[in-house]
């Protein structure tokens, strides 16, 4: 904006030719992935209720954990492994007897491997705040590191396409993540309840889901690049304070939102259909 364009020397040479040290994007995907029948892990309270219903669907998926590994890959240099684990909360609604519904709550681990290129580098490197101010300590292990890419993952809450009640562990497909300990303190505490990985005998019943991911992978590696900047600018606009005294005054000066009138299916279906966002009310 114009009014926060205002250099802090009115004199000063509008551009230069500077170097910078950034993250540069050496190679990227998107990708949309359907993970069928994933087993999901519940409580004992939520073991319980599957025991004893015929009805349940689930009301929400969040993110609570993601693992990122990078792994370079032999015979094929520059290339690295990137493997991505999902660690997913979901709640359901269970019917019970009476035509009551009682809420529970689950993980499900998702995983995935994709292939990107990192470039090399056979430099460490070495950082000021690493290894401390103090010139008589003695050196500490591992203030060096290797200049490795870093994998960056965004992805976007899960799409919940199904939801199956097993009868076997077999039909479900788990990820190796089946023992508490395994889990991040993160996941854990997410949980209301502890979950169960008891999987022996059979005839005991399973939850299952289908969910779909769309993300976006990109590795980056730290590069110094020359660009033409400008000096720092300081915004002309000043900030206006909110006068709580008189509320009714704030309200007035509220534009009015025309937009919230106006009929939302108007026009061509196809233009609105990709603009729905499932919101999650569970609180998960």
């Amino acid at each position: 904006m114009a009014e926060n364009r205002f250099p802090c020397t009115p004199s000063a040479t509008p551009r230069e030719t500077v170097c910078i040290e950034t993250n540069r994007v050496l190679d990227s995907c998107r990708d949309r992935d359907c993970f069928e029948n994933v087993r999901v892990y519940l409580s004992c309270y939520g073991n319980e209720l599957l025991e004893h219903t015929g009805a349940i669907r689930a009301k929400c998926a969040k993110i609570v954990w993601t693992y990122i590994g990078i792994d370079p890959i032999q015979f094929n240099r520059g290339f690295y492994a990137v493997t991505i684990r999902f660690y997913v909360k979901l709640v359901f609604e269970a019917c019970v007897g009476g035509g009551r519904a009682q809420e529970l709550e689950g993980i499900a681990v998702l995983e995935k491997r994709v292939i990107l290129y990192g470039c090399e580098s056979n430099v460490s490197v070495f950082k000021s705040h690493a290894c401390g101010s103090d010139f008589c300590a003695l050196p500490k292990p591992d203030c060096g590191m290797r200049n490795d890419p870093t994998a960056i993952v965004e992805v976007v809450e899960p799409v919940i396409l199904g939801t199956k009640i097993m009868e076997r562990a077999s039909d479900c497909n788990c990820c190796c993540c089946c023992q508490e300990n395994d889990l991040p303190d993160a996941v854990v505490s997410s949980l209301e309840s502890p979950l169960m990985f008891d999987d022996d005998g059979h005839g005991k019943r399973y939850l299952t889901v289908s969910l779909g991911i769309f993300s976006v992978v990109r590795i980056v590696r730290p590069a110094q690049l020359v660009i033409q900047a400008g000096e720092y600018c300081i915004p002309e606009k000043e900030c206006c304070p909110v006068e709580e005294d008189d509320p009714c005054h704030v309200f007035r000066c509220m534009p009015f939102p025309t937009g919230e009138f106006c009929p939302q299916g108007s026009g061509n279906p196809s233009q609105h259909g990709n603009d729905r966002s499932s919101k999650c009310g569970c609180g998960c």
